[in-house]
Parts: C-alpha cells; sequence; structure tokens
C-alpha cells in the first residue's frame, strides 16, 4: 500500500477460545483504507476478497455506510466490493472549492481507487448521484469497467425536481450558515448503532461550506452524460428504476435502459427496496455481477 494510503481491520474471524477450534466467521472481513487523489484524502472500505471487484458509490449528500449491506451480500456471494467515500462525502475530505465537485470529477476519483488496489476492472455501480458516476465512468474510461449497476439515476426528467429539492439547501449553507450547524449538531445528539439511523445522521451532519461547494458544483455543473452519449456506452448495465420518486423518475431509468444498447432493465418494486426488501435485488445485482466477470 501507499505511503499515501491506510487501512484498518473493521471487521475479522472472531477469536480463538480455548478448547474450540477457531469457525470461519459469516461475515466477510472488512478494512477501512484511504489514499490520496489530487491532493485530497478519499476513504473506502472492503468487503471480502478476490478477483471479483464490485465497487459502488453513494448519493449526494450521503456515505459510503449506505451500500454496506449490499456490500456485505455481495462479499458473501464471493464478490470483493468496495465502497468509496466520494470527495465532499462521509470521510473524505471536504474542499470549499465548488469547481472541485463534478460527476467527471467523481468518476476520475472511481477511477483512481481502482489504480490504488490495483484492480484493471471491475462492475462499477451506484445509487443516485452513484449512478451518473457509473455512468460518467462507462464513458471517460470503459475498459475499467466490466459492467455498470445504475440504481435510481438522475436524467433530464429530474432536473427541475432536483433544483427544488437542493436549491434551498444551497441557499441555507451560503447564507444561513448557523441552521446546517445547528442540525449536525443535533445530528450528533442521536444515539448510533443502527445501519439506517447511522446512515441519517451522517447525512445530516454537514459542515455549511464545503456543503454549499458541493452542491453548487453537482447542481451547475454535467449532470449526466448527455443523451447523444448515452446511446454509444457499450458496456452491460443493469438500470434499476421505480415509481413515485419525482427526483429519480421511472422515466429516466426506463429511457436509459432503451437508450444504452447492452442495458437491461429491473423496475424496483419502491425506492426503498433495495435497502428494506433486499433480496430480489441483491439477486438480480449478484447475477448480473457474474455475468461481467465471466465475460
Amino acid at each position: 500500500m501507499s505511503p499515501a494510503s491506510s487501512a484498518t481491520a473493521v471487521a475479522d474471524l472472531p477469536a480463538l477460545i480455548p478448547g474450540r477450534r477457531r469457525e470461519r466467521s459469516s461475515r466477510p472481513i472488512e478494512l477501512s483504507g484511504s489514499f490520496t487523489h489530487e491532493g485530497h484524502r478519499l476513504a473506502y472500505t472492503e468487503f471480502g476478497s478476490g478477483d471479483r471487484v464490485v465497487v459502488l458509490t453513494h448519493g449526494i449528500m450521503l456515505t459510503r455506510r449506505m451500500h454496506a449491506p449490499l456490500a456485505r451480500r455481495l462479499a458473501r456471494a464471493g464478490f470483493r466490493t468496495v465502497t468509496l467515500d466520494l470527495l465532499g462525502h462521509g470521510d473524505s475530505d471536504r474542499p470549499t472549492d465548488s469547481w472541485l465537485y463534478s460527476m467527471p470529477a467523481f468518476a476520475e476519483q472511481t477511477v483512481a481507487l481502482l489504480d490504488h488496489l490495483d484492480i484493471d476492472a471491475a462492475v462499477i455501480g451506484g445509487t443516485s448521484l452513484g449512478a451518473n458516476v457509473a455512468l460518467e465512468v462507462g464513458v471517460s474510461a470503459p475498459e475499467r469497467a466490466l459492467g455498470l449497476v445504475v440504481e435510481m439515476p438522475v436524467l433530464d426528467n429530474a432536473i427541475v425536481a432536483g433544483l427544488i429539492t437542493f436549491a434551498p439547501l444551497l441557499m441555507a449553507a451560503r447564507f444561513l450558515p448557523v441552521t446546517v450547524q445547528g442540525v449536525a449538531l443535533a445530528a450528533k445528539l442521536v444515539p448510533h448503532g443502527n445501519q439506517w439511523v447511522d446512515v441519517v445522521t451522517d447525512t445530516l451532519s454537514q459542515q455549511p461550506a464545503p456543503m454549499a461547494a458541493l452542491l453548487h458544483g453537482v447542481l451547475f455543473g454535467r449532470i449526466a452524460p448527455p443523451k447523444s452519449v448515452r446511446r454509444t456506452i457499450e458496456t452491460p448495465a443493469l438500470v434499476i428504476g421505480h415509481e413515485r420518486d419525482p427526483i429519480h423518475p421511472f422515466g429516466d431509468a426506463d429511457t436509459l435502459a432503451a437508450d444504452m444498447p447492452t442495458a437491461e432493465f429491473v423496475q424496483a418494486r419502491s425506492p426503498v427496496e433495495l435497502r428494506f426488501d433486499p433480496t430480489r435485488l441483491t439477486d438480480a445485482i449478484t447475477d448480473f455481477s457474474a455475468r461481467c466477470h465471466d465475460r
């Protein structure tokens, strides 16, 4: 591992109990690490091991913690799964320059993670912002993507709803930073230990200046590859969409799957199916990832 990186075991095999043989843990080994890309520290977690690799990135203002349950399931299925905190999120650095935040930049960070871990190619997946990042990797570095898992992409039909949702947050971070600080302080008082409570408190624990820079860079930059470019993505893709969510309209996912020549589409029953009733979609992602690695 390079001098600019670090790794810490966060889950390992159970301790040896006197008089008993060591038994294999049901939870895959998990390693937290970091590396430096263009002067900024980026954090990640590895689940499991092996040559069949899946990389997962998160939604906007969320963290890699949101994908931990899926990553553990994929690891138990034999995949080395890596979750990444993109710049401005989670345990990664949070600079205050808006020009540092964009979908192409996030795609570069994802490819840099592969370089750091000496991985030639992997299945690249993500949710919402992470879904768009996967698409950008498919455009900028198709040789590094064996397949794309695109859950809840944010495309043309979502722009107005996205602005309505996130523009007030940008304004608050810029002009009423005390409100963001107050919410972050309140989030610290919430007891941790539950997966989804922790995900929510992670999201609420923002710093005003980096949050404003992140939202500015994302909202006023390239949201996704344009339709003409999406039609040229030949990397196999699994597109997951659902109804009843204006920020991730069903029409965006359905149209994307039709645009991409090698895409397949799975309709989720709800926006939270993969989080709270994950078996069906996890099986679809596992099967797709296996097929991509076996090509």
